[in-house]
C-alpha cells in the first residue's frame, strides 16, 4: 500500500495503538499529524515517523474545544489537506452508578464529544479529498464488562456514530471502526488502575486464542481500511479480539 501525498491525522498518537498507526502509515509514505497530551512521548513518535517521511506533532487536550480547532488549523497550515482521520484518543475508567455523574462526563467528553467535534471540523477537508474516517472503538461496545458500563456505553455510541457518518457522508467519505479486544498497551496504567501492568495479560489469557493483540495488528487493519483495497467498505465494525466476545 502506498499513501504518498496523503495526509493522515491520528489522535492519541503519543503511545500504544495511535503511535503504531502513525508509524505504519509513515512507512507507507504518508504525511502524518500526531496528536497527544504527552509532549515528550509525542516527539519520540514523531521522530520515528520522520525516519520515513514528513510528520507533525500537535500537543493538545481534545476535551478543550479551542485545542481541537487548533489541531485542524495546524494540519491544514502544514499540509493543506486531510485524507484520513483516525479517531483513536480515549480513556478507560472503572465506574459505579452510585458514584455519580463525574466519571460519565470525563469518559464521554473524551471518548465521544471530542471525536464528534474533531470529525465535524475535518469533514469539509475529507470531502474534498474523498477521504475516509477510521474510529478506534472497542469490543466492549458489543458486550458489557463488570465496572465498565460507562466505557462500554461510550464505545457503543462510537459504533453508531460510525454508521451515521457512513450514511451522511456517502459517497464522498467512507467511515469504519476497528473494535479491538485486549491489546498490550499502557492504557490501564494511565488510567491509574491498580495492577494495570498485568491486567491486560489477564484479559489476553482469557481469550479463545490465549493472547493479547499487538498494536501493529490494529495498525495493519487501519492501513487496509484507508486504502483503495477497501473501497467498497463503509459503515462496518471490524472486531479484532482473539475471540474474547465468544467466551
Amino acid at each position: 500500500m502506498d499513501f504518498k501525498n496523503k495526509v493522515v491525522l491520528v489522535t492519541g498518537g503519543s503511545c500504544g495503538i495511535g503511535a503504531e498507526i502513525a508509524i505504519q502509515f509513515s512507512k507507507q509514505s504518508a504525511k502524518v499529524v500526531i496528536v497527544g497530551r504527552n509532549e515528550e512521548k509525542l516527539m519520540k513518535v514523531a521522530e520515528q515517523c520522520e525516519a520515513h517521511g514528513e510528520a507533525h506533532a500537535v500537543k493538545a487536550d481534545l476535551t478543550n474545544d479551542l485545542e481541537v480547532e487548533r489541531v485542524v488549523e495546524e494540519t491544514i497550515k502544514r499540509f493543506g489537506q486531510i485524507d484520513v482521520l483516525i479517531n483513536n484518543a480515549g480513556i478507560v475508567k472503572n465506574t459505579k452508578i452510585e458514584e455519580g455523574i463525574s466519571d460519565y462526563d470525563k469518559i464521554f467528553n473524551t471518548n465521544l464529544r471530542s471525536v464528534y467535534l474533531l470529525t465535524s471540523l475535518a469533514v469539509p477537508y475529507l470531502i474534498k479529498t474523498k477521504g475516509n474516517i477510521i474510529n478506534i472503538s472497542s469490543g466492549t461496545s458489543k458486550k458489557i464488562f463488570p465496572t465498565m458500563t460507562v466505557y462500554c456505553m461510550s464505545k457503543a455510541a462510537m459504533d453508531m456514530f460510525t454508521k451515521g457518518l457512513a450514511v451522511e457522508l456517502a459517497p464522498s467519505v467512507r467511515a469504519n471502526s476497528i473494535n479491538p479486544g485486549p491489546v498490550k498497551t499502557d492504557l490501564w496504567v494511565h488510567a491509574g488502575v491498580e495492577g494495570g501492568e498485568t491486567l491486560m495479560d489477564m484479559y489476553g489469557a482469557a481469550t479463545l486464542l490465549g493472547k493479547c493483540t499487538a498494536c501493529k495488528e490494529i495498525a495493519d487493519m487501519a492501513l487496509y481500511l484507508a486504502s483503495d483495497k477497501a473501497n467498497s467498505i463503509t459503515g462496518s465494525s471490524f472486531v479484532i479480539d482473539n475471540g474474547i466476545l465468544l467466551k
